[in-house]
């Protein structure tokens, strides 16, 4: 019995998936300037703000309204480009 071919498969499905991207915090300087703009925007408190999948990510951003999105920014312009009610 052969142990190749479940060898070959294994390390060919290993290749396709790829490593698996984690969250990254932004550094200090984009960090106060996406606050800044959440800010200008009405919101007043937010979870957390990370780099996931090329695009700033805010978690349970609360607005002036008490009502909960999570959010994404483009990273060039810091344009909210999505808003998902919680």
């Amino acid at each position: 019995m052969s142990f190749r071919p479940l060898a070959a498969a294994l390390v060919g499905v290993a290749l396709l998936t790829g490593p698996a991207l984690a969250d990254e915090k932004l550094p200090p300087d984009q960090q106060a300037k996406v606050e800044e703009i959440l800010k200008k925007e009405g919101f007043t408190k937010w979870k957390e703000v990370e780099l996931d999948d090329g695009m700033i990510e805010v978690d349970d951003a609360i607005d002036a309204n008490g009502k909960q999105f999570d959010l994404k920014l483009d990273p060039k312009t810091l344009e909210i480009v999505k808003r998902k009610a919680e």
